[in-house]
């Protein structure tokens, strides 16, 4: 075989693969294919063990046998935190008794200022289902760290400071296993009859 007809053949060869890729990302985009994402769910969560806006220890055991969604933030938070625990709220008002079957953690990245009576008393405006989650900071640390959250203390010029942190709201199922991050943008009642889903 001459130089040129494996040049054609080496071509002929590329051109091919790149119609297999393009076809399979169709496939993907348009949903008839869905994404390997179980390599990936298994990184995200695991143990922990904090203390609750009443002053008791919680873990993840606690947590067994419900699924649960789990929000950083602190207390002090402007806007997003507070959005967030509303639309949160308004879901496990929306469950009814199913409410009861399921866990809402809420657990902060500003160990320093969130005590347990700071949430117990910022958690005061949001549905009972609710729990705050504190602790010592390097134990915060490492279940941000569990849950790849990103937070960082930002200095205020007027002295003081305020937290940077990831704003995403994790659904994990009955097992304490990541599901996918829960997308808040859509209907009360839809977002319940998800949740529902994993009951």
């Amino acid at each position: 075989m001459n130089a040129r007809s494996i040049r054609v053949l080496v071509v002929a060869a590329a051109f091919l693969a790149g119609l297999v890729l393009c076809f399979g990302v169709i496939l993907l985009v348009s949903g008839r294919v869905s994404a390997p994402v179980a390599q990936q769910v298994a990184a995200i969560g695991g143990p922990f063990e904090l203390t609750d806006q009443n002053g008791r220890t919680v873990t993840e055991r606690d947590l067994k046998g419900r699924p649960f969604l789990v929000f950083f933030g602190f207390t002090r938070c402007p806007d997003i935190c507070p959005t967030t625990l509303f639309e949160v709220s308004e879901i496990m008002r929306a469950l009814g008794k199913d409410a009861d079957r399921v866990g809402a953690l809420f657990i902060t990245v500003d160990p320093e200022r969130d005590t347990p009576a700071a949430l117990k008393d910022y958690l005061s405006s949001f549905d009972p289902h609710l729990a705050g989650l504190t602790g010592e900071p390097a134990a915060v640390a490492a279940v941000a760290k569990a849950y790849r959250v990103y937070f960082k203390k930002v200095p205020l010029d007027q002295g003081g400071y305020t937290m940077d942190h990831t704003a995403i709201v994790y659904l994990m199922d009955k097992d304490g296993r990541f599901v996918s991050p829960f997308n808040l943008k859509r209907t009360t009642e839809a977002l319940a009859a998800d949740l529902r889903r994993y009951l």
